[in-house]
């Protein structure tokens, strides 16, 4: 959805703001700040941004008729503004949080890491009995420290790869035949004959580290720049393999660079990339912003990252916390727990703000298996609750994300603009993180 895409965009934009400054510069743990309470009723303030905040202020009518006593206050902080917020609230123990906060993927390890005391035990509240309620592998997102739940997931994003059916089928392409990203890049130099298009577009100086297509493909085999533990395996082979891949499409001429600010969205525009891997929130924006391509797009699984390897992964989520100086921690989580798992509610928050929901019951509705026009009737949503069946690993983000995500956007920049090794480029990045954080590298 739109707001996802501005979240990743913006987090890409500011690898030295809140994640960044707040959690590797903060010592506070939030403990020794703003003492919070268990209060059952009265009024809490919600902080999200932008559609899907305007999505929760729908469940609100619905959930104060059913829960009088208390009042929600949902509040559209706006992003990145809200990573700011929550950080610095956080570092001072609490002061001037909210009473619920809506939190990316991309920040929640680190926050439980940095501040181990800052969200509220939500298990302490009843949060454990929905454990398996939720898409597999998203469950040890939201353990903290002390093995509690600290957070409810709301949005799930399991990867596909959109593509261009009239292209494939004037390339003499089955997209049946495509398994890997073998299969797709043998397929580029027909499609790019036939059609004029690019497989895909990624910034290749790095003018913004444009690193999504990376991390999903190290994601494919179960990988990241950081394992469970927190030891960095950026030069991992599966870091290596994802980043050879995007040596391949670039030495073959099948990337198109999108430096600059809208480029990928020109580009798509014009017709000139025959595909776009993307998570669920993307059903709705290309059919939003272009709406001219109805009935030219389709939606596979996305091509395994090695022959025979796994072709279903969850690449980002977010999630609703307590924040522990509450003073209504009660009532705040009366207020999540309505909203993530009651079916017609997070529905609710489907239809009007797109966050693809993290709840397995909600995928029973009709909505789910329905053609969608735009997509030529293909049953899109489905494609994707079934991929979230497959289950998936769960991504350790850290504290220390922005900084991995600075120096593997300069492996990348440098294998793409220099052609560089990809094994020594990531070797170097690596070192260096460990260096910049006093993580030790996985064997």
């Amino acid at each position: 959805m739109s707001h996802q895409l501005s979240r990743r965009r913006l987090l890409q934009l500011a690898t030295a703001s809140a994640a960044g400054l707040g959690l590797t510069a903060c010592g506070d743990n939030g403990s020794g700040g703003v003492t919070g309470a268990d209060g059952d009723s009265g009024r809490i303030t919600v902080w999200s941004w932008t559609t899907a905040a305007e999505a929760l202020r729908g469940v609100v009518p619905s959930f104060e008729r059913d829960n009088p006593g208390i009042k929600v206050d949902v509040q559209d902080v706006g992003n990145p503004a809200i990573w700011d917020k929550i950080t610095v609230g956080l570092a001072s123990g609490g002061k001037g949080l909210a009473d619920v906060l809506h939190i990316g993927v991309d920040y929640l390890p680190g926050y439980l890491e940095k501040f181990p005391d800052g969200l509220a035990d939500l298990s302490a509240l009843g949060a454990d009995r929905y454990q398996s309620d939720f898409a597999e592998g998203l469950w040890p997102t939201v353990i903290g420290k002390d093995k509690a739940a600290r957070a409810l997931p709301w949005e799930v994003n399991p990867l596909g790869l959109f593509y261009r059916q009239d292209y494939f089928d004037k390339a003499g392409v089955d997209p049946a035949d495509i398994r890997s990203w073998d299969d797709l890049i043998a397929a580029g130099p027909k499609i790019l004959s036939a059609t004029g298009a690019r497989l895909l577009g990624l910034d290749k100086p790095g003018t913004t580290p444009d690193m999504d297509f990376f991390q999903n493909l190290m994601q494919l085999q179960g990988a990241f720049y950081f394992d469970r533990k927190g030891r960095i395996t950026l030069a991992s082979a599966e870091a290596v393999q994802a980043l050879t891949i995007i040596k391949r499409l670039n030495d073959d001429g099948l990337l198109a660079d999108t430096a600059g600010q809208g480029t990928r969205k020109r580009l798509l525009a014009q017709g000139k990339l025959a595909t776009s891997p993307d998570p669920a929130w993307a059903v709705e924006y290309l059919a939003t912003k272009f709406p001219d391509q109805k009935g030219k797009w389709r939606v596979m699984q996305p091509p395994a990252a090695v022959a025979g390897g796994g072709r279903s992964v969850i690449v980002n989520s977010t999630y609703l916390a307590v924040a522990t100086s509450s003073r209504r921690r009660r009532a705040a989580w009366r207020f999540i727990e309505y909203a993530l798992t009651k079916p017609a509610e997070i529905n609710r928050m489907f239809t009007s703000g797109g966050v693809f929901p993290a709840l397995g019951a909600a995928y029973d509705d009709p909505r789910f298996s329905a053609p969608h026009p735009f997509y030529g009737g293909q049953k899109v949503l489905k494609t994707f609750v079934d991929s979230l069946s497959a289950g998936s690993e769960a991504t350790n983000f850290t504290g220390d994300y922005t900084r991995a995500l600075k120096l593997a956007s300069d492996a990348q920049s440098q294998v793409l603009v220099k052609g560089a090794d990809p094994a020594r480029a990531l070797r170097d990045a690596a070192e260096r993180l460990a260096q910049q954080t006093g993580r030790q590298q996985a064997a």
